[in-house]
């Protein structure tokens, strides 16, 4: 075998987390594929994976390795694709993490319309409200709705992100609505166990507010359900409760105050020359698709404070 096919069984061990599933991947039994490691490693020097019976986990110098090798691996794809007049063509398995409630309402409505004009793609979308390892898990790209860190890996910026502090109107008129943020802490305030500060920004710049209620648990839709149950107030999105700040469902509190503009919905995907087709297609049509003026925000100007 070549060096290049040894570093694709690499890949592919790293990415399908076990020497079997790799081998079944190419067509190779375990055996040959830990003889392919093995030659990998003693060319190289250094031991890529800690192997046992049950699992495999990169060294520090295999991270680095498959993040390269990856890199390799897509410029031959792309070099190959050009040969063949097929650069434009995006194809094969598109591995995709996605927050549990934004996949389910802004990404699966529009999937029909993306596999229309990508037929050659196969998409696997998980949906997870925890952060995944990309690299190590075998992830193209991720979406993350943050402020995100500087990291090793590239981000692009897909569509802004407005969160609001809101409640049901049977709730405010049962517990009255707070005109201040030491109101909030008389207030059942809604969240999960991740978000156990509020960090807001009003007139005098950015507040923190630690949030206090009879509820605890780890989903965000949850959180979603009981504010509609009249149970509290919450920070919401609005791409999450546009619908409801527009039919009057639910009401804005202490308008004056949101979260940081930094926050913004973004595709996060590992740090390489050039970008399989697949990938970039995939953030194209979500780009296309959301923009710096989202759908979800068309048509709140009468109940949204002024940015």
């Amino acid at each position: 075998m070549s060096v290049l096919s040894d570093m694709e069984i690499f890949a592919r061990v790293v990415t399908a987390g076990s020497l079997s599933a790799a081998g079944r991947e190419v067509s190779l039994s375990p055996a040959v594929v830990s003889k392919s490691l093995r030659r990998l490693e003693e060319r190289l020097g250094t031991r890529l994976l800690q192997r046992t019976t049950r699992r495999i986990a990169l060294t520090e110098a295999g991270q680095g390795y498959f993040e390269r090798v990856v890199a390799i691996l897509a410029s031959v794809e792309e070099a190959e694709d050009f040969v063949s007049r097929r650069s434009t063509l995006a194809r094969g398995t598109l591995k995709v993490s996605v927050p549990t409630a934004f996949g389910r309402m802004h990404i699966a409505p529009h999937l029909g319309t993306f596999f229309a004009a990508n037929p050659g793609i196969l998409l696997q979308l998980s949906l997870s409200d925890s952060l995944v390892d990309l690299v190590g898990e075998g992830y193209d790209l991720a979406i993350r709705i943050a402020a995100l860190d500087d990291s090793s890996l590239v981000a692009r910026r897909l569509a802004p992100v407005r969160r609001l502090l809101c409640a049901t109107p049977a709730y405010l008129d049962r517990r009255g609505a707070p005109r201040s943020i030491e109101d909030l802490a008389s207030h059942n305030c809604l969240t999960t166990t991740a978000q156990e500060t509020w960090r807001l920004e009003g007139p005098e710049g950015r507040v923190s507010f630690k949030p206090g209620g009879n509820l605890l648990t780890n989903s965000s839709e949850v959180v979603r359900e009981a504010l509609l149950c009249d149970l509290g107030i919450a920070l919401r999105s609005t791409w999450d409760v546009g619908p409801q700040l527009r039919d009057g469902t639910l009401r804005v509190v202490l308008p004056q105050f949101g979260t940081s503009s930094d926050v913004a919905i973004h595709a996060v995907y590992p740090s390489r020359r050039f970008l399989p087709a697949k990938v970039r297609v995939f953030i194209d049509f979500l780009s296309e698709l959301y923009g710096n003026n989202p759908y979800w925000d068309q048509g709140l100007e009468k109940v949204l404070p002024k940015p």
